[in-house]
């Protein structure tokens, strides 16, 4: 993709030139024109060394609502995309045909909440709608995609809460998880189960014989099957009846062959649902991970040092995660299905129930205190344990009288499993140190203010959106991040050992909106201004099914309120996307054996897990911005003031700003776009294409001129 040339990359008085002979500024031309409506200035764009695929964005489309769930879940179907509008209760029609310009075409209402959607091939769509009162069944409402109106076509009763809804590969069923969550005083707390919909071949409804419910009361004491005692079942019980049917909430559902996947988020577990017979097969306990063990730390304090926030990603024996995934995908390698999860951890805070402590209140109003003999008791204060939350009901004595580990919410982490629920790979703690060396000043930020470590103490960047995608003959996990945002894309080329490719965060730290909009001017053009905020939901779309004839993802944000377009170029194709005429000719955008391997850059292999990772590898250089994306090597950037793509030693050598493919070498002098360094040309870049406007506009003025003095000349004499 071309990045058009913007008020800074043309000065005002050569672009007035080019006005003046005759040229277009924002015109056809594909390197000209205005800024897209929700970009930031300069994206966050941090890659490996080797990376085959880079993203960036195309454009968004604006609700204006900050901070209201306003753009969540996504589906897509042909070039419309639907939104999940949970702020105005509807799904937004988008028509993204022009990817840099989204614009809303309609919308679909139906009675209550509208959570989630799906959408099968041939565009029979389905919407999972909650009831105005939470704990009631709720509906799943169907609509004709192809339809631009989007007729309703009718609905059908499903459980408490539908929170997600999913058709599966073959089309013939539609399946929904009915979280089941507990009314907000905890006065009552409905069952969780997933609704199994038999769908018509044709696009219309079925009908209400069509769902099946698969429950989990035979899980129940004296029941059929043996709940695994690794299992959370927790909480006060305000039904007398089928606790453990009201503990488990379904959150989200994969398909991997006949069987349903679906994340028990709180009960840190996976339910295994049989499709035909719709119901539950085994309940699979996640277990929990070992923040003791080597690449397995996190940064547990937003004090540390005290009042004086810094990174420290660090390892603690005897504290322990509670994987909690939220979304959960599939896929297929070497004739094998995995599971992978965003392991993001969430707490159960309802009425006066919560089941979550800062480690610093252990021993006080009720709470039992940490062990003398744990290894974490000289840990305790706020420049180690003593802000985390942490999960009260977890790692007590055999006594119950004080806590021998702790364990905290979430894993921070994406984690690959087997679909017996094996644990396969996890990323350790990549998340936080690929963020703190993109990011170093806004290291573990929450989503509607900019700060640093704002949420270090409650479960870092968190992981929450996921979807796995083939870009060429690649298989990758792209995670959202909820709080700093961003999305990472992993390599999944061999399931026991994920490796990260790049990560892409259309956001402007500059702008803290929780702060500003209450005394903004102009609220929307703050927001805009903010970039992408809290990545709910992302849907991934091949190159065949792209408006732009190359892989891309649709974010939706809850807290910027904006559904977002995201490139997803590849690079070992050339990164075509069919807009540069150049596009794949290593003579103007550089040797694709050269992408990602600038040895003078000083990039290492494994810089994506560098344990360095967390030092400071940003600094702006000085001179002015250049936004080139040359088609065929998307890796081939000048910006002089973007960020380090080098991730050598997680720092970039003299502590200037390189990318390891911008012809930039370690020690700052201009380096060789061929490996060993002789001397071959740099990439053209969209400055260069400027300069070469200028010069050219110049020259047809002084044409110009030398005409009018010619014919001037001639009838004087």
């Amino acid at each position: 993709m071309t990045i058009p040339l913007s008020a800074k990359t043309l000065t005002a008085s050569a672009a007035a030139l080019l006005l003046a002979t005759g040229f277009t500024v924002g015109g056809a031309t594909p390197s000209t024109s205005t800024a897209h409506a929700a970009e930031v200035d300069d994206p966050i764009s941090s890659s490996a060394s080797d990376a085959q695929i880079e993203m960036d964005f195309l454009g968004s489309h604006e609700t204006g609502q900050f901070d209201e769930s306003a753009a969540e879940i996504t589906a897509v179907h042909g070039d419309t995309v639907f939104t999940v509008n949970a702020q105005a209760a509807t799904v937004d029609v988008i028509d993204a045909s022009d990817t840099t310009n989204p614009q809303k075409v309609s919308e679909i209402t139906g009675t209550g909440a509208a959570n989630s959607i799906s959408i099968r091939e041939d565009g029979l769509g389905v919407i999972a709608l909650e009831d105005e009162d939470k704990t009631q069944p709720g509906t799943v409402m169907f609509f004709d995609a192809n339809d631009p109106e989007a007729d309703i076509l009718g609905e059908v009763p499903v459980g408490s809460l539908p929170d997600m809804v999913t058709v599966t590969p073959d089309g013939s069923h539609a399946l929904v998880a009915n979280e089941g969550e507990p009314a907000d005083d905890f006065s009552t707390d409905p069952q969780g189960s997933v609704s199994v919909i038999d769908l018509p071949a044709e696009v219309a409804a079925p009908s209400d014989a069509d769902v099946h419910t698969a429950d989990f009361h035979e899980f129940e004491e004296g029941g059929a099957k043996t709940l695994p005692e690794d299992v959370r079942i927790f909480g006060h019980t305000p039904e007398e009846d089928l606790p453990i049917s009201r503990n488990l909430e379904p959150e989200y559902i994969t398909v991997a062959g006949d069987k349903a996947y679906a994340t028990l988020q709180e009960a840190n577990a996976i339910a295994v649902v049989d499709i035909a017979s719709a119901s539950v097969e085994e309940i699979l306990p996640l277990g929990l991970k070992d923040h003791g063990q080597a690449g397995n730390g996190l940064d547990a304090s937003d004090r540390d040092p005290e009042d004086a926030p810094t990174v420290n990603i660090t390892e603690y024996e005897g504290l322990k995660g509670a994987y909690m995934p939220d979304t959960i995908s599939t896929f297929t390698s070497g004739g094998t299905d995995y599971l992978v999860t965003a392991n993001e951890g969430d707490s159960r805070e309802w009425g006066d129930f919560v089941d979550a402590a800062r480690v610093k209140d252990l021993g006080e109003d009720g709470l039992a205190p940490v062990c003398e003999t744990s290894p974490l008791a000289d840990k305790l204060g706020d420049e180690d344990l003593g802000r985390l939350n942490i999960i009260t009901d977890l790692g007590r004595n055999d006594a119950g009288d004080c806590y021998e580990e702790l364990v905290a919410f979430g894993a921070r982490s994406f984690s690959v499993w087997t679909t017996d629920g094996k644990l396969v790979a996890d990323s350790g703690d990549e998340f936080e140190k690929l963020t703190a060396e993109a990011v170093p000043e806004f290291f573990n930020s929450n989503h509607s203010e900019s700060n640093l470590e704002g949420r270090s103490d409650d479960k870092g960047p968190e992981p929450e959106a996921l979807t796995i995608g083939e870009v060429g003959e690649t298989t990758y996990a792209f995670v959202g991040f909820e709080r700093i945002g961003g999305i990472a894309a992993f390599d999944l080329s061999d399931p026991s050992a994920p490796k990260f490719a790049t990560y892409f965060n259309n956001r402007a730290f500059s702008v803290s909106v929780e702060d500003e909009i209450e005394d903004a001017s102009d609220p929307a053009a703050l927001l805009a201004s903010a970039g992408d905020l809290g990545p709910e939901g992302i849907t991934f779309l091949g190159s065949d099914e792209s408006p732009t004839g190359e892989a891309a993802l649709v974010v939706g944000n809850e807290v910027s309120g904006t559904t977002s377009l995201y490139s997803v170029a590849d690079l070992a194709n050339g990164g075509d996307d069919g807009d540069d005429e150049n596009a794949g000719t290593d003579e103007d955008a550089g040797d694709d054996e050269n992408a990602g391997t600038d040895q003078d850059a000083g990039a290492d292999d494994n810089a994506g897990a560098d344990d360095n990772a967390n030092e400071d590898a940003q600094a702006d250089a000085a001179g002015s911005e250049s936004n080139s994306e040359a088609g065929a090597n998307d890796n081939a950037r000048a910006d002089a003031g973007s960020e380090a793509d080098s991730r050598a030693d997680g720092a970039v050598a003299d502590g200037a700003e390189s990318d390891s493919e911008a012809g930039s070498s370690a020690d700052g002098s201009e380096a060789s776009n061929d490996a060993d360094g002789d001397g071959g040309p740099l990439p053209r870049t969209g400055a260069d294409l400027g300069q070469y406007l200028i010069l050219g506009g110049i020259a047809v003025g002084l044409i110009a001129i030398g005409t009018a003095a010619y014919f001037f000349a001639r009838r004087r004499s």
